[in-house]
């Protein structure tokens, strides 16, 4: 009888416990629905791919660090990607003279930084001068920057607090668009840390370790649309509008939630249920979010083709650590990698429209040229670039015309009977696919590969520090002009990734090998940028690219289609490739237009 008795008292119990979890959840709902609209209507969420690693933009190595601290950074003048015409930013106006050597900005008066001191030609003066030009600190901008064959940097003086000059030793084509677009850093909360930290025994700039991810957020002080309100790692980053922003009445859209969500299919979930305002399809989402769209309500945009590349390269570095005197790469390996056959097997090998029929269901192309498919200056296939279709016997063939042979389990063995085994790093995430397909494809042509998906800061530790990697699959953003990637194919920038050098301070690596091709490279990058004819600009740039595809120091794989959801309430959304194709980016670069319905 007891036991019946306190059983119903717990059934009371809980019955109780249920009513009131009820209660609370209509209440939260009640109340949801009182304010959700109204937290809602002028509130644009975004996904991004990653995690950022710095709120430091001249540090900045990754993409998606550069796409979080770009709400918050303008430069002199930006570039419309749509018309590709130059747009006044911070500056009302530039002058072009001495035949282009000359270059002239004029601020707009009364500029200020949002924490309300004013902006002047110091601050400029300031970015470039004691920022980009100091070789202390390590950007690539700096190899950006850089002209003709001495490499000199511009020259840069303060006119007046509204006017600032650039000198040029020679013509240099990309100069506008380059010295114009860069962020403007605010002097009054740099200036101070460019100074040795004298209580750290490596005696580096306290700059190094200003504004990083551990820094306040209401420390970080921009010139841009927007200010950072709210970062919570892994979770998402928050913007409100720069109070002091140059151009009145704008932003429209009075917060930015960009949530950080690494899994693709978690953002498709997100974008499906209306909690994210845009969503970078992958090729298995056209066809469900097609079906869906007028329901939805939201558009799909086709831009094109992508800008950026995505590739696989071996590491040809030849040095050995100066401290160790180990090798980098294992010798064995380092033969093979640096035989221009084996590189050229190897891109043969590898099924491209495999990579796009099954991983992007149609909607990509191959991709041939470390230059952008959108850009005016991709020198295209059908003009007599040169292509890797994929032929695994003619891999075979190139394999055994080089020295190479197979044994009785059709396995490959260099001539010294090493069978050819190596590793194969990608980044965690969607790349895995990718590496699995070349594993498979490698394999079939007699290879061993050890395919290790990992985080992208361990291979990003590899390439910058350590240097000890076999292999790696990778991609890079990319643009219009091709000079923005100089840095990748100057033998000692800050990039050049597959045979990178020392850096900084680093002591040179002995041992390390420039090829003459590489030299040839970078001689034509230079050369592409001293050009002011644009249909002889073209012919260089085409030259450079036919070298690339010939000596394969990154072996080019496919490119998918930019295709982006963006909701109806979304008003004057106008996407295109060539404002970046990282996630949802090339939706954004009118950002300070956008409106919400």
């Amino acid at each position: 009888m007891r036991r019946s008795i306190q059983k119903r008292s717990k059934v009371k119990q809980w019955k109780a416990v249920v009513l009131l979890t009820l209660i609370g959840i209509c209440s939260l709902l009640l109340w949801g629905c009182a304010v959700q609209p109204e937290a809602l209507k002028n509130r644009l969420v975004i996904p991004i791919d990653s995690d950022i690693k710095t709120f430091n933009p001249i540090l900045v190595a990754d993409a998606y660090s550069g796409i979080v601290i770009g709400f918050t950074l303008t430069g002199m003048i930006s570039e419309d990607p749509v018309t590709q015409d130059l747009k006044p930013e911070l500056a009302e106006k530039w002058e072009i003279q001495n035949d282009g050597k000359l270059l002239i900005f004029t601020l707009r008066p009364d500029l200020k930084w949002s924490d309300g001191e004013p902006l002047t030609a110091d601050d400029v003066l300031f970015t470039y001068q004691d920022i980009i030009f100091n070789e202390k600190i390590p950007t690539g901008t700096r190899d950006v920057l850089r002209i003709g064959q001495s490499q000199t940097l511009p020259k840069v003086e303060k006119l007046d607090d509204r006017r600032i000059s650039f000198s040029l030793n020679e013509p240099f084509a990309p100069a506008l668009r380059t010295l114009g677009g860069i962020g403007i850093m605010p002097k009054h909360i740099f200036a101070p840390t460019l100074k040795v930290d004298s209580t750290k025994p490596d005696q580096k700039l306290k700059f190094l370790e200003t504004w990083t991810l551990a820094t306040p957020v209401d420390q970080l002080v921009g010139n841009g649309a927007y200010v950072i309100q709210e970062y919570r790692p892994s979770e998402r980053v928050i913007y409100k509008p720069n109070p002091y922003y140059w151009k009145k009445g704008s932003p429209k859209i009075k917060q930015i939630v960009m949530q950080i969500v690494e899994s693709p299919d978690t953002a498709l979930l997100r974008f499906r249920s209306q909690e994210l305002d845009m969503y970078r399809l992958r090729g298995e989402d056209y066809q469900l979010l097609k079906k869906f769209e007028a329901r939805d309500r939201y558009k799909i945009y086709n831009a094109g083709s992508s800008t950026g590349q995505s590739f696989m390269m071996f590491n040809l570095n030849k040095g050995r650590n100066p401290k160790t005197n180990e090798p980098f790469v294992d010798p064995v390996k380092s033969k093979w990698f640096n035989d221009v056959n084996f590189r050229r097997a190897v891109a043969h090998a590898l099924n491209r429209d495999a990579m796009i029929t099954n991983l992007s269901r149609g909607l990509a192309q191959t991709q041939d040229s470390p230059v952008s498919v959108p850009s005016p200056y991709y020198f295209p296939p059908e003009k007599g670039l040169k292509v890797y279709d994929y032929q695994p016997e003619k891999s075979k063939e190139i394999l055994i015309a080089a020295g190479y042979k197979y044994n009785s389990d059709n396995q490959l063995l260099d001539a010294q009977n090493n069978p050819v085994r190596f590793t194969l790093l990608a980044p965690a995430g969607a790349r895995i696919t990718v590496g699995e397909q070349i594993k498979n494809d490698l394999e079939k042509i007699g290879m061993k590969i050890d395919f290790n998906p990992v985080d992208f800061r361990i291979i990003s530790d590899k390439l910058d520090n350590s240097k000890q990697w076999d292999a790696t699959i990778l991609g890079f953003t990319g643009g219009a002009e091709p000079n923005s990637s100089i840095n990748l194919w100057a033998a000692d920038g800050d990039s050049h990734l597959f045979n990178k050098g020392a850096v900084g301070e680093e002591a040179p690596f002995p041992g390390r090998e420039v090829a003459d091709w590489e030299k040839k490279i970078h001689e034509l990058m230079i050369k592409g940028a001293q050009e002011l004819d644009e249909t002889k600009r073209k012919a260089i740039y085409a030259e450079y690219q036919q070298l690339v595809q010939e000596q394969l120091p990154l072996i080019h794989l496919t490119i998918p289609l930019y295709l982006v959801a963006v909701r109806d309430r979304v008003e004057n959304a106008q996407p295109t490739a060539l404002a970046g194709s990282t996630g949802v980016t090339g939706a954004l670069w009118n950002i300070d237009e956008l409106k919400l319905r």
